[in-house]
């Protein structure tokens, strides 16, 4: 294995590329919140496929994120220090969060208010008067800054001293663990979503998701710790990968049978202890594990060797998804009167969005100023 993890950068930038076209279903049919949609969610198939699409991606995608994370907060703690440790934390998602909430945030809402006719300062200048406060999708780097600064916090007050805890391979755990794993993150955020229901906000963040988060934030902090990345295996992944053929297909009718249920309304799952609730909740981790643990294993078999065009790609990734959101509604609002089907509007529409932000990006990284910071 070469001493560089290239496969851990790539998976990233497809993992971004992957949100720019969660963030595009969600314009044209699916279930979730964005800045502009263009088709409201329904039982249409196109609906129902997006939907599916948006859902699964729900189940791991930032989870996935925060285990890759994870991976990489333990080596930057003992290189850095605490000190500086958390001053690059600030720098790197702190700066980039305020950004969002004073510059992009505001100019995405105020692109669409002008579109729809009611203008583009009134927008902006309601949006500071009120003190309103839009995160976007840097809810990931405001969730990360928290959980950063929360390891920091334990290993200064209860973990080892830096520098004497150093990587030593250990086995993964066994698969039983994976299955405690799985039912306790389903089990935990059941239990959040009777206080915090999906699809509500606490100070920008979307508790009801965050047993997985936090969870899988750990689980790469132990990864790092232990090298579980590079002994991960087929014949491990293989019982999570089944399971998570067997319960994916359950999804679509889960979907109709909500939809049934709530008349198409963009109420999320359903809270309480129904069954759909219940059956959501555990839904995710059974699906996320195999997912995880699939793109893991076919990324660092197939895409860990260096390469230009990845490298250029992945040195962009970061700021892709900072300013991702006023790019791809952009390009939705002007291919709005294109009368054809959703499910063609969500391909080019998302496959523009991925191409121009990552040739945005490109200058941005080259800044003195911001080359620091993405």
């Amino acid at each position: 294995m070469p001493q560089r993890e290239y496969y851990v950068d790539r998976l990233r930038s497809v993992m971004v590329a992957l949100v720019i076209l969660h963030h595009t279903a969600i314009t044209y049919g699916a279930i979730g919140g964005w800045f502009w949609r263009e088709v409201e969610p329904s039982g249409s198939p196109s609906g129902i496929l997006l939907m599916l699409f948006c859902t699964t991606n729900q189940a791991y995608f930032m989870g996935l994120f925060f285990l890759l994370a994870g991976y990489f907060t333990p080596a930057s703690l003992e290189r850095k220090g605490n000190a500086r440790f958390i001053g690059d934390r600030f720098l790197r998602l702190g700066l980039p969060l305020l950004a969002f909430i004073l510059i992009l945030g505001p100019l995405t809402s105020g692109i669409v208010n002008y579109a729809q006719g009611d203008g583009f300062w009134p927008a902006i200048r309601s949006i500071y008067q009120h003190k309103e406060i839009i995160n976007g999708p840097l809810w990931f780097a405001q969730a990360l800054l928290i959980f950063s600064l929360g390891y920091c916090a334990w290993r200064a007050s209860f973990g080892a001293p830096l520098a004497e805890r150093l990587r030593a391979q250990t086995p993964i755990p066994a698969g039983r663990w994976w299955l405690v794993s799985a039912a306790g993150v389903g089990a935990v955020a059941l239990a959040i979503r009777q206080f915090v229901p999906v699809g509500v906000n606490v100070f920008g963040l979307q508790l009801g998701y965050f047993a997985g988060y936090v969870f899988l934030f750990a689980v790469g902090i132990a990864a790092w710790r232990h090298d579980w990345l590079a002994q991960l295996n087929w014949k491990q992944a293989r019982p999570w990968i089944v399971t998570l053929l067997i319960a994916w297909p359950s999804l679509p009718v889960g979907i109709a049978v909500a939809h049934a249920l709530h008349r198409g309304t963009n109420s999320g799952a359903p809270g309480g202890l129904s069954f759909e609730a219940i059956f959501y909740a555990l839904w995710e981790p059974f699906v996320a594990w195999g997912l995880i643990a699939a793109w893991l294993l076919v990324f660092r078999e197939r895409m860990n060797q260096p390469s230009a065009v990845w490298s250029w790609l992945n040195r962009r990734a970061y700021a892709v998804y900072i300013i991702h959101p006023p790019v791809l509604v952009s390009i939705a609002l002007l291919l709005h009167n294109w009368a054809a089907p959703a499910l063609i509007k969500f391909g080019v529409v998302g496959l523009l969005a991925c191409a121009a932000t990552w040739l945005i990006a490109d200058p941005l990284v080259r800044l003195p100023g911001v080359r620091s910071v993405v």
